[in-house]
């Protein structure tokens, strides 16, 4: 094989000597080429030689076709470093002396540190310089064996070796090779310490064991393929949309590959490169083709060895390769040290691998086999502390007595008389849920879901009503002034003809009203308090508050929570019963695992005569007819949003935004009418002030980002137009449309989308066929997974890096573990499960509240 690549060497010097004009060789390169590959090909032995054969006569074939000699040099270039590479890459003949390949294939056994030492891995092997024969020769014989023993004999070795936390919570920068600029990146990357490094795991793996030729790619299936560029072209869709597209050919087959909104992909993916594309094989028009696939340039290394390579996050300024080399000392000297916290109990009966194996083997498996095993592990352990957090926070609302509110089935019966309506089934279902909870001892800790327009308000004064006709107070908080005056508003008429004295109070009560108010409550003259964060400022003190409702949970922290609490009765030594409304639908599937602590009642039954609000789904082009829609219907009197996904306009991301579009809107587009703008980054005051202007009518449009997705209603409002609409969850957009058709009026929801990709194609044509928020849950969640589903710590769970909640068989395991656990030992206190504790408390610690 060397006699032909020296050949080919000679020829790409000569070629390049003489200014790639394709004359090195009578008859052009082509015509060497397809000599040169017929004795190339007969000359390859190896897996690495034979797929270097094979991108070499790609590149050569085509070479004479190559526009210009920037473009040739390149392409020679590129081969002439590959062949160099390669030649590094090539094994030295071993020593006569040299130990048989048997022994070399033993793993060696690990030295302990010197006690004076920092323990610290070996500085990273740079790429020049070559691995030892016996490195070599195990590293060619060890994947080949994959066997059991094998596996065992590496779990023998580590017991021997002491876990060391002190030194897994040392900075990073006591690894060799991590100085301080370096450990800046990694702290971007979520990493400050060792352990941190452990658990920073590979967002995917190229798996070079599997990798397939493209004559052989089959439909649905998820392959890495290697090949050479042929061309990369940007181009605009009909929606404005870049598209990049690339076709790659590895001599047995071309394969396009397809990125939207990645125009930097065009400048990167040249003709000539060499790169690993990874993904699912899809069809268009009768071809194999890739959608979004990940991609790397290829590395001779793991091709020759056949490897599963890790690809891991970056951050600018550190590439995959020394990533991959600090990963691996750090992984191979550390992962041995980290202590396991799991009962061997539990992971001998769920068969689970140590986390010291399992930690090695996610980073860097010898086989999909044991990168399964260890997953599965490495999730176990998420689901598992995940649910000892929420059997903690249920043991710890339960371990102060609650209120026994006699509950009058009479006052329910004259109640459900005087309304105008006939509650639902679900409704009253709920209510009595709610009542039998009142009635026990044990503090109640519920929390009410509905869609948008199910009812929950009357489900909430018929509890509230309970509560103040047994003679206690009842406190209702919500997360704006404006929705706390709404709920004053709708409650007042509900209650008043029972005798309930109800205040409001919020940041705007003047000085007067407040100290009147915190009077009445102290003596016990007032029954109800609807209002803001204000309710659990210090001066507020209730006579004997035995309920607690809060509108929209995910809204409040624990120590908002905790000190609504403390105003239950006797200062705190009775827990009022606690009911949280949410109108954000979550999916069934989820709700034992996100709420594992609470119970739920769900209305899952729309009052009849709930209107319908009508969903278009329309292309960018027909934006200007949506303007004229939403001008007919202010000058009919009614009034519109229109949403954007951005604030300000983005370099990184080709969407509307807020900011800039309400200039245009004002200036161009309706500069008759009265626009308003709302988003995230106005302060509280200054979204309650426009918002109120919006709800007054003193505004006929307003502008917004995602800040408006739960929040007043404004009956008058009858328009919903999302722009960028692709770019919005399912659930959120569902959401979004609840804000309309809260009144007598026809209501509208315009769908703006500017990408036309599968995904979004499935969302929104699912929005346009129901209203049904649960139902559109489920959908969301099958088809964004729950990371994305709920946004980064929205939900005030810990981040799961690896596992997902819909793992419904292993959430259930996990938790009747953890129920088992804290049954025998509620506290961790037993000398076992210290371990356990530790790491419980790590884990929730910078979570927000999940109860």
């Amino acid at each position: 094989m060397n006699k032909a690549l020296n050949r080919l060497q000679r020829v790409l010097d000569l070629e390049a000597s003489q200014g790639y004009k394709n004359k090195a060789v009578v008859g052009g390169i082509r015509q060497f080429a397809t000599f040169w590959v017929g004795q190339a090909r007969e000359a390859a032995v190896s897996e690495m030689d034979k797929a270097l054969v094979e991108q070499v006569a790609e590149v050569l074939a085509d070479y004479g076709r190559l526009p210009g000699t920037e473009a040739r040099a390149k392409v020679i270039e590129q081969l002439q470093t590959k062949l160099r590479q390669r030649q590094e890459q090539e094994p030295e003949p071993a020593p006569a002396q040299a130990a048989p390949p048997s022994q070399l294939s033993q793993p060696k056994p690990e030295r302990r540190p010197e006690p004076q030492t920092v323990a610290s891995a070996p500085p990273p092997r740079t790429r020049a310089e070559a691995p030892s024969p016996a490195a070599q020769a195990e590293a060619q014989t060890a994947p080949a064996k994959n066997k059991k023993p094998g596996k065992w004999e590496r779990r023998g070795a580590r017991q021997a070796i002491e876990p060391d936390p002190e030194g897994l919570a040392q900075p990073v920068t006591a690894v060799r090779g991590i100085g301080p600029k370096l450990a800046e990146q990694f702290e971007r990357l979520g990493a400050a310490t060792i352990q941190d490094l452990l658990y920073l795991f590979p967002r995917r793996f190229d798996d070079y064991t599997l990798m397939k030729p493209i004559q052989k790619l089959v439909y649905g299936e998820t392959v890495t393929v290697i090949g050479t560029i042929w061309e990369t072209r940007a181009r605009r869709s009909r929606n404005n949309q870049v598209i990049v597209q690339s076709v790659i050919s590895d001599g047995t087959g071309k394969v396009q590959a397809t990125w939207f909104n990645q125009k930097w992909l065009a400048d990167k993916l040249k003709a000539g490169m060499q790169i690993v594309l990874s993904g699912k094989v899809e069809q268009y028009l009768g071809r194999p083709v890739f959608n979004s696939p990940e991609w790397e340039p290829v590395e001779l290394d793991p091709l020759r060895t056949r490897r599963i390579v890790p690809i891991y996050p970056l951050t600018q300024g550190l590439t995959s390769n020394r990533m991959r080399d600090i990963m691996r000392s750090v992984v191979n000297h550390w992962a041995a040290r980290v202590p396991d916290p799991l009962p061997a109990s539990v992971r001998h009966r769920q068969k689970l691998e140590s986390l010291p194996d399992a930690l090695q083997q996610h980073h860097f498996p010898d086989s999909q086999h044991a990168l399964h095993e260890a997953r599965r592990r490495l999730i176990f352990d998420e689901l598992f502390l995940l649910q000892l957090g929420m059997q903690n926070f249920r043991r710890e609302w339960q371990s102060q007595p609650g209120v026994e509110v006699g509950v009058d089935t009479a006052v329910l019966t004259e109640f459900q008389n005087s309304l105008p309506y006939t509650l639902t089934d679900a409704q009253q279902r709920v209510i009595q849920e709610i009542a039998q909870d009142l009635a026990a001892t044990t503090p109640m800790n519920r929390l009410l879901q509905g869609d948008v327009g199910a009812g929950k308000t009357v489900v909430a004064a018929a509890a509230l009503l309970l509560a103040s006709k047994a003679g206690y107070q009842t406190a209702l908080m919500a997360p704006t002034e404006i929705l706390a005056e709404q709920h004053f508003n709708g409650l007042q008429p509900l209650l008043a003809p029972f005798g309930l004295r109800t205040c409001l109070l919020t940041g705007s009560t003047s000085a007067a009203e407040k100290a009147r108010i915190y009077t009445e409550l102290a003596t016990g003259e007032l029954d109800l308090a609807i209002g803001t964060h204000a309710l659990i400022q210090e001066g507020v003190t209730f006579h004997n508050l035995a309920l607690a409702i809060v509108d929209e949970q995910h809204r409040f922290g624990v120590d908002q929570r905790q000190a609504l609490r403390d105003k239950g009765l006797s200062g705190g030594d009775f827990s009022p019963h606690l009911l949280t409304m949410s109108a954000t639908p979550i999916p069934r599937s989820l709700a034992l695992s996100l709420y594992g602590d609470l119970d739920l009642s769900i209305l899952d039954e729309m009052p009849p005569g709930r209107q319908e609000i009508t969903t278009r789904w329309i292309r960018t082009r027909e934006r200007e007819r949506a303007y004229s829609f939403i001008r007919q219907q202010v000058e009919n009197g009614r009034q519109a949003y229109i949403i954007y996904p951005l604030v300000e306009e983005s370099d990184k991301v080709d969407a509307k935004a807020a900011v800039a579009e309400y200039e245009r809107l004002q200036a161009l587009v309706f500069p008759d009418l009265q626009v308003g703008l709302i988003h995230g980054r106005l302060s509280s005051s200054e979204k309650e002030s426009v918002m109120r202007a919006f709800y007054e009518g003193k505004l006929n449009i307003l502008v917004s980002t995602s800040v408006i997705e739960v929040g007043v209603d404004v009956p008058n409002s009858t328009v919903m137009l999302i722009d960028g609409a692709n770019r919005f969850g399912l659930a959120q957009l569902h959401q979004f449309r609840g804000r309309v058709g809260r009144g007598a009026h026809k209501s509208y929801c315009i769908l703006v989308a500017d990408s036309d990709t599968p995904d979004a194609t499935e969302r929104l044509e699912a929005l346009t066929q129901t209203n049904d928020g649960f139902a559109l849950a489920e959908k969301d969640l099958e088809i964004r997974g729950p990371g994305e589903f709920f946004g980064r710590r929205q939900s005030g769970l810990p981040e799961l890096q690896l596992a997902s909640l819909l793992d419904m068989d292993m959430l259930k395991i996990a938790q009747t573990e953890a129920q088992a656990i804290a049954a025998e030992d509620p506290d961790l206190t037993l000398p076992e499960h210290q371990l356990l504790r530790q790491r419980v408390a790590r884990f929730w610690q910078d979570a927000g509240d999940a109860s």
